[in-house]
């Protein structure tokens, strides 16, 4: 057993990571840490000490699942396990309780780490750190149409992405939770990246989150369009100055990205496509909606990291960044190794524009709608802060266009509202497109990974 840390783990390449001269004028690894509520660990602590109780050779060549309660508790566990630990498997939060054994089974899980196995306050090691060789990484998709698909990375994989981007600068933060693709891209970019990671929680509102991500200046945040769009209701955006603004998860319509940028004049807003399947693939920074449509040129396209096509109008990707594959069930990949996404995109006027997912498409009298094309007209208007479009069964028509909106302002006269929303959606979507049926709600239901609630 090799007793030192390899830079090929997920710790040697955080012990590793120096952020570009000349932002600190102190060596970074005593300045790192992550940041949660009530609670700060310092990278460099993790030199000498180790968060697991019992210390990482208990868990050495074991298939580990990590469900603990918390953010902190799961980062310091992959920092002490990858590289130990035959396998890592993240519970993330909200799984349903009848998945569990199943999804146990399935990943072949042999040892179980919780709560009672860790101590954030970091004890003493006893000795050098063991290193077993390569982890294998599970990861849960969503699970929003059923039992959620367990997808296997490996660290190059998962780091391929902040590996190309290289030195990052600042203190990261994020709304996802770190236990999902979207919340562990950000973490490992931060920590490949050379800088401090303040963790979001469960327990705190927006507002609280904000405050606290403010106190602790924040300049890079993620999160999905709905957790931004919520960040904007919460009335508390103002409490962090970012330099960049990203957003992925959900697809960005150009009325969120407006908003934001009138809400952060400074900042870089960004969107990114990645999904647990495709992993990060790539980021829009020119602040529309959709991407170029010169991305999907094969010859100038696949000399970067990533390749872009569409095929029967899904975006398919292909990139070192994808996962390895389904732990079980049909292969991720086609014969050229191009992972389909199931996004719908269509091209118009050179841009590539998301209509929504292939599986969510409604069939309104033979003719497809999108519910995401829907919102992102809805959204456009000024008195709408979001929405969610949904569909009603119908025994003529086959289904009928549903849509929930919440108000950007108190609403004095709903019908006069619904009818200045309606008669907006008539000028800007052909007739089986509008809303059948128009509701005014104080809010839309999110998923644990912070994107709206479509079931």
């Amino acid at each position: 057993m090799r007793m030192h840390p390899s830079p090929a783990t997920l710790w040697g390449l955080t012990r590793a990571a120096r952020p570009p001269a000349p932002e600190f004028d102190a060596p970074q690894p005593h300045r790192r840490v992550l940041a949660a509520p009530g609670r700060t660990v310092n990278l460099a602590a993790l030199e000498t000490g180790t968060a697991l109780r019992a210390g990482p050779e208990a868990w050495a060549g074991r298939a580990v699942g990590i469900d603990v309660t918390d953010q902190l508790s799961a980062a310091l566990a992959v920092l002490e396990l990858d590289g130990v630990a035959r396998r890592l498997m993240l519970y993330p939060p909200g799984l349903a309780t009848e998945h569990r054994p199943l999804i146990w089974d399935e990943a072949e899980i042999d040892a179980t780490l919780t709560d009672a196995d860790i101590d954030p306050g970091l004890d003493p090691r006893t000795g050098p750190r063991p290193a077993m060789g390569p982890t294998e990484w599970i990861l849960l998709t969503s699970g929003t149409s059923g039992r959620p698909k367990l997808v296997r990375h490996t660290l190059a994989s998962l780091t391929a992405a902040a590996r190309d981007a290289g030195p990052a600068t600042g203190v990261w933060s994020t709304f996802y939770d770190i236990r999902r693709y979207g919340g562990l891209a950000i973490l490992l970019r931060a920590l490949v990246g050379g800088t401090s990671m303040v963790l979001s929680s469960d327990a705190e509102s927006v507002s609280a989150f904000l405050t606290r991500a403010g106190a602790s200046a924040v300049t890079h945040m993620s999160g999905t369009p709905t957790h931004w769009r919520r960040a904007m209701m919460s009335g508390n955006h103002h409490a962090i100055a970012p330099r960049t603004v990203r957003l992925s998860g959900e697809i960005a319509d150009q009325a969120t990205l407006d908003q934001l940028r009138r809400a952060y004049p400074t900042a870089q807003v960004t969107h990114a496509f990645a999904s647990t399947e495709a992993g990060v693939a790539f980021e829009v920074t020119d602040g529309k909606a959709g991407f170029p449509a010169k991305w999907l040129d094969r010859e100038a396209v696949c000399l970067r990291p990533v390749c872009l096509r569409i095929v029967e109008g899904t975006l398919r990707i292909r990139s070192a960044r994808t996962a390895t594959g389904y732990l079980a069930g049909p292969p991720l990949r086609d014969a050229e190794g191009f992972v389909d996404t199931g996004d719908v995109v269509v091209m118009e006027h050179g841009r590539c524009h998301y209509a929504g997912r292939a599986s969510g498409v409604v069939n309104v009298g033979g003719a497809k709608v999108h519910p995401e094309e829907v919102e992102a007209v809805l959204n456009a208007h000024p008195e709408i802060r979001q929405s969610l479009v949904t569909a009603r069964r119908n025994p003529i028509t086959g289904a009928l266009v549903c849509a929930d909106i919440v108000a950007a302002n108190p609403v004095a006269d709903p019908f006069a509202l619904r009818e200045r929303v309606l008669e907006f959606c008539r000028t800007a979507l052909p007739p089986h497109k509008v809303p059948v049926v128009l509701r005014i709600v104080p809010n839309l239901a999110i998923t644990a990974a912070g994107k709206l609630a479509r079931a």
